[in-house]
């Protein structure tokens, strides 16, 4: 059914907006400071104009049809601009309570969030963070509905919807536990180490090269620069022995201390980790090809002066990765 937009009444399309992000009817009355009969009143008109549920009631909340889930990144787009558009563009860092969310893997996260951090209570003490998985697979979803501020990662040609830039860049480097002492590190003795690498998904869950795409938005899953170590073991008697593979950075330190164990991480977080652990790094007997990570952002929020304050800090936060210490 196609509903005249002059007979809208545009309330409703703040409720549905509200009860699309809260997926709750109690926190959305709450958001939009009505009653809970109201919102249910609202949802209960805009369902017959557009003869659609919208939301069906289960067990874990209101979960949206695919009407919905259609509809939902249009609105919050629309709502947006309508506020953008009579409200005047105002934000002051250092009395801001605003909350962003980010997300980023943990190999980022722990080399960009102490740095963040310093900034944050130097100029915005009252600004809070909050940080998910830049694995969920939803991942585009969650920047198209608003819900993801910046993701922070390693993205293959994103959609014309999102907006990147470079933030550092890395190669791989080898970690061995903080007892082991491998000397010289050839082909030979590589091609007889049992290795730890990170990936956050394989063929399995439809990985290509590497990276893993929704929604057109292809992020990289192999942590590690695969076809680089193949290549370099291509003439060698033994192909690279994977041992172990994880889906994040955590466990390395445990996995490697008193082992044969050696791990391919990124250059940045072999820094971090021997900052903490008994961890011994050996630059890798080939060439790399140097990773980079990157901003990205929904092209709605490209001129919203707290999401340029937040891509300048995060820029600051990582400036001596750029200059490679």
């Amino acid at each position: 059914m196609s509903v005249p937009f002059k007979t809208l009444d545009l309330n409703l399309l703040k409720v549905f907006d509200a009860v699309m992000e809260e997926r709750s009817v109690l926190r959305a009355s709450q958001k939009v400071a009505l009653s809970q009969s109201a919102v249910s009143h609202s949802l209960a008109r805009l369902r017959e104009m557009l003869e659609d549920d919208l939301f069906v009631r289960t067990a874990t909340g209101m979960q949206p049809t695919a009407r919905a889930l259609t509809m939902a990144p249009q609105v919050r787009e629309a709502l947006r601009s309508l506020e953008a558009a009579v409200e005047l563009p105002t934000f002051v860092p250092a009395v801001s309570t605003k909350q962003f969310t980010l997300a980023a893997n943990d190999f980022t996260t722990m080399v960009l969030a102490s740095p963040l951090l310093r900034i944050l209570g130097r100029e915005a003490p009252a600004i809070d963070l909050m940080i998910k998985p830049v694995t969920r697979i939803d991942l585009a979803e969650q920047i198209d509905l608003g819900r993801i501020d910046v993701a922070i990662g390693v993205f293959s040609t994103p959609p014309s919807r999102f907006r990147t830039a470079l933030l550092f860049e890395y190669d791989d480097v080898l970690i061995v536990g903080g007892k082991r002492r491998l000397d010289r590190l050839d082909k030979s003795k590589l091609a007889r180490l049992p290795l730890v690498v990170v990936s956050f998904g394989g063929d399995q869950e439809g990985a290509i090269g590497g990276f893993i795409s929704e929604r057109g938005l292809a992020r990289r899953s192999e942590m590690y620069d695969r076809a680089a170590l193949e290549r370099a073991l291509s003439e060698s008697d033994r192909p690279p022995r994977i041992a172990v593979s994880l889906p994040h950075f955590l466990a390395l330190p445990a996995l490697l201390v008193d082992s044969e164990l050696a791990a391919i991480v990124p250059r940045p977080l072999a820094r971090a980790l021997e900052q903490t652990h008994a961890i011994t790094t050996y630059e890798l007997p080939y060439t790399t090809t140097p990773v980079e990570v990157r901003l990205l952002w929904h092209e709605r929020v490209e001129r919203e002066p707290s999401h340029e304050w937040l891509h300048e800090i995060l820029r600051r936060a990582t400036e001596d990765l750029r200059r490679g210490r």
